[in-house]
């Protein structure tokens, strides 16, 4: 396999073969990076959702517990 590309000129393994392995499984890596950005996203959301909770939870306890030292 090496020598194969070792003749072949430096446009052809430069250029035509990612160009080539692109259209091959380019719809497969679009679904792959679709796939992992959506669930980067999706785990960026929890964990603004879940701290917006503990913020929320936090910031009514500590005011219930001051009025109860009234």
């Amino acid at each position: 396999m090496r020598e194969i590309f070792t003749a072949l000129p430096w446009w052809v393994k430069w250029v035509a073969v990612p160009v080539i392995a692109l259209v091959v499984f380019g719809g497969l890596i679009a679904s792959v990076v679709g796939f992992v950005i959506g669930l980067l996203f999706k785990v960026l959301v929890f964990v603004a959702l879940v701290g917006g909770l503990i913020y929320v939870v936090r910031k009514f306890t500590s005011s219930s517990s001051s009025r109860s030292d009234w």
